[in-house]
């Protein structure tokens, strides 16, 4: 490889560095759980999208582990070649029915859902309008498409309807509203009921990305729809946070939709199916989200406590309802810090900072699961006090 290349890599590495923007990883030695063991030490955990603890659940494992012997280890082949078996089209089902949906498509990753929708369903003649805080997947997606692109600001239903209205005066045919569920930086819902109303008034197809939101969200934990009582068109999601936090994402939307997905969406017809281990630990996922009243409940308790316990300590939080409960801090370096310090206090979390999140609103994203207890939410806050103060931020 050519010096000149790997000088510019290195450059760009270091000025990532001194700018306080590199990313660690740390190398976890136990299962995902609401505490971890990295290295030799024991932490908490209060950044992982394990909602409701199933990531280490007895069952899933017995599934996955149940699954190997009579379906094998993996399927070696896409889909529409020899890559389909029958608990595909269980799990396929059994998450459409969940989502009130007609029929669902599974994929390698919500990436790769997202990645793969827009696409085969909109051309040139067509209109996509798109949050401005939608997930990377969704963006990436809809620069793959060729139908006209609008970008409205953040849950702005004034911005969006001005929008709606543009792409009506510019002649689509068709017009998709994308939106993210839940906002993961900031743990804001969009407002469903209101891009429902424009859509129906303009006409459109709503798209939602419900990767934060399924399995907890709503009386029957099908997500941000479920949870305000409205209907959207085509939803995609994640079986890699609340739904055992493995990896798998899907579609669900009208059979139609689905039936032209199968056939065109390029992440599904050139990747590997999932093995039938994930598979499985997603069919026995759903089984116990249909009867997670317990787990939601000690999930949002748990949420209620921590966000009390923060605010009570003098911390600047983002408001919310979301288990999603970020401390704001500002600069990269700063959270950075507090991370590493909060780790040397027993507690595991993150520092988000550009270009994850706009330069000067670098924060501490914190996540409640169903898992953790009330002591170890008490250790946390008591870190989190003592960490805050040597840093001057509380």
């Amino acid at each position: 490889m050519a010096d000149a290349f790997l000088s510019h890599i290195t450059d760009t590495l270091a000025q990532i560095e001194s700018e306080g923007l590199y990313k660690r990883e740390r190398m976890i030695t136990s299962p995902q759980g609401g505490e971890i063991t990295v290295g030799d030490k024991q932490v908490i955990n209060l950044c992982a999208n394990n909602y409701l603890g199933l990531a280490d659940h007895p069952a899933l494992i017995e599934a996955a582990k149940g699954a190997m012997e009579p379906k094998g280890f993996g399927m070696a082949s896409v889909r529409f070649i020899c890559g389909t078996q029958d608990i595909h089209r269980e799990l396929e089902q059994k998450l459409a029915r969940f989502l009130n949906k007609d029929d669902a498509i599974l994929f390698a990753a919500c990436f790769d859902a997202n990645g793969g929708l827009f696409e085969p369903l909109l051309g040139p003649e067509d209109a996509i309008i798109s949050d401005s805080l939608n997930h990377a997947s969704i963006i990436d997606g809809v620069r793959l498409c060729k139908a006209k692109r609008y970008r409205y600001l953040n849950n702005d239903m004034n911005d969006l309807e001005a929008w709606l209205k543009q792409a009506r005066d510019d002649g689509a045919r068709h017009i998709m509203i994308a939106t993210d569920g839940v906002f993961s930086m900031d743990g804001y819902l969009a407002n469903l009921p209101k891009i429902r109303e424009l859509a129906d008034k303009y006409e459109a197809i709503v798209m939602v990305d419900d990767c934060h939101a399924t399995g907890f969200m709503g009386p029957n934990g099908a997500g941000t729809p479920d949870h305000f009582g409205v209907d959207v068109d085509i939803l995609t999601g994640t079986l890699g946070k609340a739904l055992g936090g493995a990896i798998g994402g899907y579609i669900a939307g009208p059979q139609p939709v689905i039936d032209l997905l199968r056939q065109r969406a390029r992440p599904y017809l050139f990747s590997n199916s999932l093995p039938p281990s994930i598979v499985a630990a997603g069919i026995e996922a759903i089984r116990l989200v249909e009867q997670g009243e317990m787990l939601r409940a000690q999930l949002f308790g748990n949420a209620k406590y921590w966000r009390a316990g923060l605010e009570g300590l003098g911390f600047d939080l983002l408001p919310g309802e979301h288990p999603i409960i970020p401390v704001m801090l500002g600069e990269a370096q700063l959270a950075q810090d507090m991370a590493s310090k909060l780790f040397d206090e027993g507690v595991y979390v993150s520092g988000f900072f550009f270009p994850v999140v706009p330069r000067g609103q670098a924060r501490i994203r914190t996540q409640m699961n169903a898992a953790l207890t009330r002591d170890e939410l008490d250790r946390a806050l008591a870190a989190f006090g003592k960490v805050g103060k040597e840093l001057g931020i509380i």
